[in-house]
């Protein structure tokens, strides 16, 4: 496939929560990266698999990834991303923490996890 297709499907791909939403805008940073990271064009095609660690960009795992600074750093920003207006209210835009003993980077986390799956699935898809 070509980077322009797989951009296409990911930014296509249903959507219907606040947190998919947020998935597949992480799913569309996290493809960027890596296009740029192996200097593609937009009409080139992919070539080798995406893999986890190659997302990871030098992380072990998507917690460090998320506390290291290499997506959101705001909590503010993390929730308007994930959560809907309703619950950003609830949480006071952030400032209230997501529950369940969680920060916001461990909710992103989770997120970038997701994000990373939907990469993999439908860039390594050979059509």
């Amino acid at each position: 496939m070509l980077i322009a297709e797989i951009k296409k499907a990911i930014s296509e791909r249903a959507a219907r929560s606040a947190w998919d939403k947020g998935c597949r805008e992480y799913a569309e940073e996290l493809f960027a990266e890596v296009v740029e990271h192996r200097h593609l064009a937009d009409d080139a095609e992919l070539g080798e698999n995406i893999t986890e660690v190659e997302m990871l960009n030098g992380a072990c795992d998507w917690s460090q990834y998320s506390y290291g600074g290499c997506a959101l750093v705001f909590d503010g920003d993390i929730c308007e991303r994930l959560y809907s207006p309703s619950r950003q209210r609830k949480l006071h835009d952030g400032a209230y923490g997501p529950g369940g003993g969680e920060t916001w980077l461990d909710v992103q986390a989770k997120a970038l996890k997701q994000a990373a799956r939907i990469v993999r699935r439908v860039a390594n898809r050979r059509d």
